[in-house]
């Protein structure tokens, strides 16, 4: 499957996926039943735990999907555990230098060009394939850049053979600029970092992702270059379906929850 993204990734297209907080297998499949791309589940920050995401990539799969997952931290074993449930592209957060690119593109190869131990489980089953050729070179491999050290080390991050690209979580990108933690930033120094990603990305021949706060955002970064783009979240879209519902049942047409997800 994640040929599916190489192959649009080759063809200068943009892919729209879906972030799973929930640790719900029926909420993943929801998300990739409505047309996404892929949809990432989040390891991180999300509610989820290793026992809840082999039932969700496989719901994800069913629903004609790609699973993703952003893992909890830079570690070999943790990227490789989801490699082996599975995910067909991992998300390592915190990036900061290109020895930390490095290890999280060794930690998705097997040897000799990584150092990912020989167990793939049900990624063997799902990909059909046993042989380390064919299971070790296709899941691909993002780093987030999310402080000013890792902006500092930009031009090598990018540079990182075997990297297929990097993600910009946008919230934590401002904390690490000194600004408030919000998607849509306005601000110039956040702006200028988003830009300057995207342009290592480019000349690197790296792909560009980012988080979007939704449909609209995602077009604008899409139409700027970057070709991995996350339009919806499962929490986010509960919360703000409630809200818009309510407004209108209520009728608060002042409200802006009653004319769309916000």
């Amino acid at each position: 499957m994640s040929k599916v993204l190489r192959l649009a990734i080759a063809e200068k297209r943009a892919v729209f996926g879906g972030w799973c907080a929930l640790p719900c297998a029926f909420g993943a499949e929801l998300l990739a039943a409505g047309g996404l791309d892929y949809v990432c589940v989040d390891q991180q920050h999300g509610l989820i735990d290793y026992a809840d995401v082999t039932p969700m990539f496989t719901a994800i799969e069913r629903a004609g999907g790609i699973p993703v997952t952003r893992v909890p931290a830079s570690t070999d074993w943790m990227i490789a555990k989801a490699l082996d449930a599975g995910a067909q592209a991992v998300i390592v957060p915190m990036c900061e230098t290109p020895e930390q690119a490095a290890a999280a593109v060794a930690a998705c190869r097997y040897p000799p060009t990584g150092i990912r131990s020989y167990g793939p489980i049900r990624s063997a089953l799902v990909r059909q394939a046993r042989d380390t050729a064919t299971l070790g070179d296709e899941p691909m491999c993002f780093v987030m850049i999310e402080s000013r050290r890792g902006l500092d080390n930009l031009e090598a991050i990018a540079a990182t053979p075997g990297l297929d690209g990097i993600y910009v979580g946008p919230a934590d990108l401002a904390l690490g600029l000194g600004l408030e933690p919000d998607l849509d930033k306005p601000e110039k120094e956040h702006a200028d970092a988003v830009a300057a990603i995207l342009d290592a990305c480019r000349r690197h021949g790296r792909v560009a992702g980012i988080q979007c706060s939704g449909g609209a955002s995602g077009r604008r970064y899409a139409d700027q270059g970057f070709g991995f783009v996350t339009i919806a979240k499962d929490s986010a879209l509960l919360q703000a379906g409630t809200r818009q519902e309510l407004a209108r049942a209520r009728g608060d047409t002042a409200n802006p929850a009653a004319s769309g997800y916000t």
